[in-house]
């Protein structure tokens, strides 16, 4: 009969995440991630199967906990107009807050991307469902804040939004004001 599990799986995932985020798939080290969750080497393995498995664990983690929670605005049934500026903002605070994990590091996803750990298949499959998924979400923030605008306009939008929010993660690591800047930016843009 197999021992019961002494931990909380979820709690150990998110312990996981920061590590991840913070030093990237490759410079995450094992006894790192032991230190953080708690759990000794053979936990870990037992519970996720390897590195690669915790790490698919805090990805998805990243996406329901970080991600989709931050977007619930924008993909309610209702979406309010002003709704995508409430996004851009919130953002923008949460990166200007250096001393947390965002504004630190920036977007888990976005750091993966610039990876070796980007070459694997299911990697960037995720990481272009992110993308997609933050264009759509942006997107329906563009149409309720211009219900007039024509689908052209709409979809230029959202590829301006969608690239400058990438950018400002991409620079929050190296260049706090850029980024800030960035998201800025986007808001100029949808308010002209």
């Amino acid at each position: 009969m197999g021992r019961a599990q002494g931990f909380e799986t979820g709690q150990a995932v998110r312990a996981a995440r920061e590590v991840f985020w913070r030093d990237g798939y490759a410079e995450a080290s094992v006894p790192a991630l032991e230190r953080a969750t708690g759990l000794n080497r053979s936990s870990i393995y037992h519970a996720f199967g390897s590195k690669r498995g915790l790490f698919d664990a805090a990805v998805q983690s990243y996406l329901d906990e970080v991600v989709r929670p931050r977007l619930r605005p924008l993909v309610a049934d209702a979406v309010a107009p002003d709704a995508l500026v409430g996004y851009l903002t919130g953002l923008r605070a949460a990166l200007a807050r250096a001393e947390e994990i965002q504004g630190a590091a920036g977007c888990l996803l976005v750091n993966t991307s610039s990876s070796p750990l980007a070459s694997d298949d299911a990697v960037r499959q995720t990481v272009a469902d992110y993308r997609a998924e933050l264009r759509a979400a942006l997107r329906r923030g563009v149409v309720a804040m211009r219900p007039d605008a024509p689908e052209a306009d709409a979809d230029r939008l959202a590829d301006v939004c969608t690239a400058l929010v990438i950018s400002a993660f991409t620079l929050v690591r190296v260049d706090p004001p850029s980024a800030l800047h960035c998201l800025d930016t986007a808001v100029d843009v949808l308010k002209h």
